[in-house]
């Protein structure tokens, strides 16, 4: 009997990480599948249906790449940041003078998104190790000026290298490219 449930508790371990791991490939999947589609970047800000609404799909931001990743895998983070953020408003950043909420673009601020990744996701290390980096994590940036930047990791390898591309939009829409350690990296997350 104890063989017996040693066994169950090894397969349910490895099924769990195999869920798990599953998770990140479909999601670096979803973010894969948004570099077809042809967007122009787009700061302005929008106002947008709630919840599951999305700024019209040929326009869009880095943030709105990770939003639409999960969101084709059933998650809204324009519910979940917005939720969250009623709930805990001072621990959300007040660069913007907010005073509440707001659903047309609470979510699709990257410092927002780092807040609620830190709180309700996993922190990662921030290395300049690529074999640190996975498919399915959420990195984000510092570009100067106090801009931020996000991506999301997918299982796509640099030929020749350990290193993974990042689906990202910094202004030539959504796109697959070799960025991980071109600008200084102030975030690594993996929330599912």
């Amino acid at each position: 009997m104890r063989h017996f449930i040693c066994i169950l508790l090894i397969f349910g371990f490895s099924f769990t990480a195999f869920c798990q791991d599953d998770f990140y490939i479909r999601l670096s999947d979803a973010a894969l599948n948004l570099t077809k589609d042809e967007v122009t970047y787009d700061p302005n800000y929008f106002r947008i249906p709630y919840p599951n609404g999305d700024v019209p799909k040929d326009k869009g931001v880095c943030t709105d790449v990770i939003i639409r990743a999960y969101r084709s895998l059933g998650i809204d983070l324009q519910m979940l940041v917005h939720v969250d953020m009623k709930a805990n408003f001072p621990k959300y950043p007040k660069k913007w003078g907010l005073k509440h909420t707001d659903t047309n673009i609470d979510h699709r601020r990257v410092p927002n998104l780092m807040v609620y990744f830190r709180r309700k996701g996993q922190v990662k290390p921030i290395t300049d190790n690529a074999s640190d980096y996975h498919a399915g994590d959420i990195v984000c940036w510092d570009l100067g000026g106090g801009v931020t930047h996000i991506g999301l990791v997918v299982n796509r390898k640099i030929k020749g290298t350990s290193r993974l591309l990042i689906v990202h939009n910094i202004g030539g829409g959504q796109v697959l490219s070799d960025c991980l350690f071109l600008f200084k990296i102030i975030g690594h997350y993996r929330y599912k």
